[in-house]
């Protein structure tokens, strides 16, 4: 009962033999991990067009959820860069941004977002990981990471202008851009540098001023919350809401009020598509992170589980008036580089974050936004990776072709049908390439029982035989190529007599298929030709054997392709090498 009970709660796995010196781990990384998300929530809340104290809000008892449910001991949850863009451009689409009505649809689009992927977990959908692939997932976070980047610089230069797609994003700052603040764009400009140099340079410098490793480290990663600090006073010194520059302004001080979202059926029927993809794209990001960081220390988690526990964690973002939250792959590195043993060091982040929401805001209220942008442009350059499209174009066109779908997609008509168009790009050459499956004449390596490629290899074929080997497996889409294939190789041979296929790699043979075979073996057979099968697996052969095709088939089923050709080639032996 107890192990059953901790396949579904986690926590009671890692809990066990919990000591002090796993506090001291957690508690370090905690503290990092603390420091490093209150500048990203308020950045993050920004981002999703949503008020500083809702980024806090979904940073707190989401982490708790996790905690208690998830299966990897790093990862850590909280806003991210990706699903933030795609929850602003998700409830633009049904209210105003800075209305109640924006953040009610928000809270909404967690609680959907939650109840989803605990459906999901409940029906075992882990395998959905798999339906996007990495091509497709790159490309598409490198196309976020620019729209989002461009999205930030109208606060940099403190002007107007807003937009989903890259035309719109570049309209709108070409439009505003004579309008920008002058203390606006010094603050953001200097901010920026200043958080690139601090993320390349702060640490080696510090290492050479005579600090460790460690303390280099954390000092390093302080430098948001070092540069939200000198912003912010600089800021109240320097009197900067009197000279246009926008501000974070009123963060109200406190805890979370824990209620329940809005359950109105006409905000939740046009948020229901949104949240669903939200879902799974967090859903890939985060197992894919998780199982990253999983396998450095030899551990595994398990994604069905994980459907639970984001579901959960964002349901608990839901009820505490946050956003979409997900596991974030640069503060889980960091909480994993920090040497975070178990998920308490999430529950003391969580801690963290909570005391700065009932102590900090107050000083929120002169923070430049420009502050938080930088933030931003920072962080989102390290999604950017354009060596993709490098990447597949060397290796496979089709990939190539579904990444760049996805990001063309992405910045010309936005991330929602980016992502639509990366999944049906992937589904649709997938299918493309199984239409066409590869089929090779094969012959005999002279001196052994192994039959390659005739045209990659030097090999023993003989006259009357043609062997050919099938690379996938055999189904409707399919069917008929095979069908084409056999006829058009038969027509240009003399001498042949029988035709054997080599079933090494056909694991399924559809209903389809066989009506192909069955036509296959009838028309060879009105050409004085039999059809062989060779190494049938026992899955196919046992559907095969509910049929009447082996009944009526005009060759044989050999248990090895060397038996079947020992047996079938012509008596007077008339080898040749190709």
């Amino acid at each position: 009962m107890s192990g059953r009970l901790a396949k579904w709660l986690p926590v009671l796995e890692w809990a066990k033999g919990y000591n002090g010196g796993l506090l001291a781990s957690d508690a370090l990384a905690g503290v990092i991990v603390t420091i490093m998300l209150i500048p990203q929530s308020l950045a993050y809340a920004l981002l999703a067009g949503l008020p500083a104290e809702m980024g806090l809000y979904a940073s707190i008892l989401p982490l708790v959820a996790y905690a208690l449910l998830g299966t990897s001991r790093t990862l850590s949850v909280g806003p991210v860069a990706v699903a933030s863009l795609m929850t602003a451009a998700a409830v633009g689409k049904v209210a105003a941004t800075g209305t109640i009505g924006y953040a009610t649809a928000a809270i909404a689009m967690a609680m959907l977002s939650g109840g989803m992927l605990l459906l999901m977990g409940c029906l075992r959908f882990g395998f959905l990981a798999n339906f996007l692939s990495h091509p497709v997932v790159s490309g598409f976070i490198t196309a976020s990471g620019i729209i989002i980047g461009l999205s930030q610089l109208r606060h940099i230069f403190g002007v107007g202008g807003h937009g989903e797609t890259l035309p719109q994003l570049l309209q709108g700052l070409a439009a505003n851009l004579p309008d920008f603040n002058t203390v606006t764009l010094v603050t953001g400009v200097l901010a920026t540098a200043f958080l690139f140099w601090a993320r390349r340079d702060l640490k080696p410098l510090l290492q050479r001023l005579g600090m460790t490793d460690t303390a280099a480290g954390f000092l390093a990663k302080t430098g948001p919350v070092l540069v939200i600090i000198v912003t912010t006073l600089a800021s109240y010194l320097g009197d900067f809401g009197s000279r246009g520059v926008a501000l974070v302004g009123a963060v109200p001080s406190g805890l979370p009020v824990f209620t329940l979202p809005t359950f109105e059926a006409g905000l939740w029927s046009e948020l229901v598509v949104s949240a669903l993809l939200i879902s799974i794209i967090g859903f890939v990001e985060s197992v894919s992170v998780g199982k990253t960081l999983a396998a450095k220390r030899r551990q595994r988690i398990d994604p069905n589980q994980e459907l639970l526990a984001l579901g959960a964690a964002n349901v608990a973002s839901g009820v505490s008036g946050g956003f979409p939250v997900t596991g974030g792959f640069s503060r889980s590195v960091v909480n994993f580089d920090a040497g975070a043993q178990t998920q308490a060091a999430s529950v003391i982040a969580a801690a963290g974050i909570a005391l700065a929401a009932l102590l900090l805001t107050p000083v929120l209220f002169f923070l430049p936004k420009a502050t938080l942008a930088a933030t931003i442009i920072v962080a989102v350059t390290s999604l950017i990776d354009f060596g993709v499209i490098k990447r597949a174009w060397q290796y496979s066109r089709s990939d190539f072709i579904a990444v760049v779908t996805t990001i063309g997609f992405t910045l010309l008509l936005g991330v929602e049908l980016g992502v639509l168009a990366g999944i049906v790009a992937s589904i649709g050459l997938h299918l493309y390439k199984t239409t066409r499956p590869h089929i090779a004449v094969v012959g005999a390596v002279a001196g052994t029982e192994h039959f390659r490629n005739v045209e990659r290899h030097n090999v023993i074929t003989h006259r009357n035989i043609i062997s050919l080997r099938i690379d996938e497996s055999l189904y409707f889409a399919n069917a008929s190529y095979l069908e084409d294939y056999v006829y058009g190789l038969v027509a240009d041979i003399d001498g042949l007599e029988h035709v054997i296929l080599q079933c090494t790699a056909v694991n399924e043979i559809d209903l389809s298929a066989l009506e192909a075979l069955e036509a296959i073996n009838h028309r060879l057979r009105e050409q004085g030709l039999s059809l062989n099968l060779s190494e049938v697996k026992g899955p196919v052969m046992d559907a095969l054997q509910k049929s009447h095709f082996l009944r009526e088939l005009s060759g044989r089923v050999f248990l090895t392709h060397h038996q079947a050709v020992k047996a079938l080639k012509a008596d007077e032996i008339e080898p040749y090498i190709i």
